[in-house]
């Protein structure tokens, strides 16, 4: 604390500018002059000093305009200060200047990014998106620039997800979807895609964010290092997915991606995208890629992991037998019986295999429709119609055969 003589002196000094009277530019002038001096100070002094000053600067007897001006000058200074200094002075200014909060929205942004920006170098993130949200970005009376909005939204989105919390994170990126088609600034563009991405990677809508970090790893402005990190998160939610239609093309995409092969994971997606069925035993330099939210469990204990390799195994296991048992099944999917009737059960209803169960004779049995084999039964049906329109030719015209096959022998 300031010693009562220093207190005292600053409070009478301030009451004389405002009594001197003057014209603005002195008045201002004044006010800087008795900032430069408590900028001098430091420890506890420059706190206390600084909060008499701002309780000073923010009293109705001062004209906004130099209010304005010194609390701007105030706020520019802060950020050289100590964050212990800084955060305690900015938190005091926001409560000061709450009711009168219309008169200095300017202030109060700059003042919340730089607190902000302290809570997230402590790692503070939800006290920094806390302290974010409170920016009147569309209520407010001042009018903030499309590309400041969106900017802000998408921080706070990447706060929320770094304190592991994807709801918020998802409405605040909702927000900047709104405001994503207005801006051409392509830097933003390129970290709206990024904050969504990671928002449907938190909310286990992997095939979305696959494709979604695919496209991120072909952009040219972003570093060669950014673009494979990128399409390593590609792959990784690729295999998280739950097995069907989209996942194999996301599949078949990597797989012929050249430079998939260069990364840790490509063994995994060249024996999903083959078909072949997937050890637990094979998994482990896989698992070591995964993120923390990655490693969750599931309503029926298994990990997400484990559900997705296990819905694979299913679907490759559906291609190499027309039946097999409950019993067989669980053996092959390295789980119960009763887990893999159930996985099965639902992988059918939902349309991502095709077959049938048994419950009496304890059976899955496999339907197959693969292209292949109706593309023949299709091109062999044709064949028989082609040859019975000859026949049909034939009987009604036969000289026209005659003459046909006496061109060939001349020719």
């Amino acid at each position: 604390m300031p010693k009562m003589g220093k207190a005292s002196q600053l409070r009478t000094q301030l009451s004389t500018i405002i009594a001197s009277g003057g014209s603005h530019k002195d008045q201002a002038e004044r006010y800087r002059q008795t900032l430069d001096a408590i900028l001098v100070e430091s420890g506890n002094e420059i706190t206390e000093c600084l909060k008499i000053f701002i309780e000073a600067i923010v009293n109705e007897n001062v004209s906004l305009v130099i209010s304005r001006q010194i609390l701007t000058e105030i706020s520019s200074h802060l950020m050289k200060l100590p964050d212990d200094v800084s955060k305690a002075v900015s938190h005091y200014m926001l409560d000061k200047v709450q009711p009168r909060v219309i008169s200095f929205e300017e202030q109060v942004a700059s003042i919340r990014q730089h607190l902000a920006d302290i809570y997230e170098r402590n790692q503070s993130w939800r006290d920094a998106a806390s302290v974010l949200v409170g920016i009147p970005l569309e209520t407010g009376q001042k009018q903030y620039t499309v590309d400041y909005k969106l900017e802000t939204y998408l921080k706070i989105a990447r706060l929320y997800l770094e304190d592991d919390d994807p709801v918020q994170a998802e409405s605040f990126i909702n927000r900047a979807s709104l405001l994503q088609a207005e801006s051409s600034n392509e830097v933003l563009q390129i970290y709206y895609k990024v904050c969504y991405a990671r928002v449907l990677d938190y909310r286990r809508k992997f095939i979305e964010a696959a494709q979604r970090y695919n496209e991120l790893s072909y952009r040219g402005i972003v570093h060669e290092e950014e673009r494979m990190t990128a399409l390593r998160n590609a792959l990784v939610c690729t295999v998280l997915a739950s097995a069907g239609q989209q996942r194999s093309r996301m599949l078949a995409i990597l797989f012929k991606d050249e430079r998939c092969q260069q990364l840790p994971a490509f063994a995994i997606l060249e024996k999903m995208y083959l078909e072949r069925i997937i050890r637990k035993s094979e998994l482990r330099d896989f698992e070591a890629l995964l993120q923390p939210h990655q490693k969750a469990t599931t309503v029926d204990g298994s990990t997400i992991l484990d559900r997705a390799i296990i819905e694979h195994n299913l679907l490759s296991a559906s291609k190499l037998y027309n039946n097999i048992s409950f019993v067989e099944l669980g053996a092959l999917l390295e789980i119960d019986p009763e887990k893999a009737e159930k996985i099965a059960s639902q992988m059918i209803t939902e349309s991502r295999m095709n077959g049938y169960i048994d419950q009496i004779d304890s059976t899955v049995h496999f339907e197959t429709r693969e292209t292949l084999p109706q593309w023949d039964k299709q091109i062999q049906s044709l064949c028989y119609q082609v040859n019975s329109i000859i026949e049909s030719i034939l009987k009604l015209h036969p000289e026209w055969m005659m003459k046909t096959m006496e061109e060939q022998m001349v020719s």
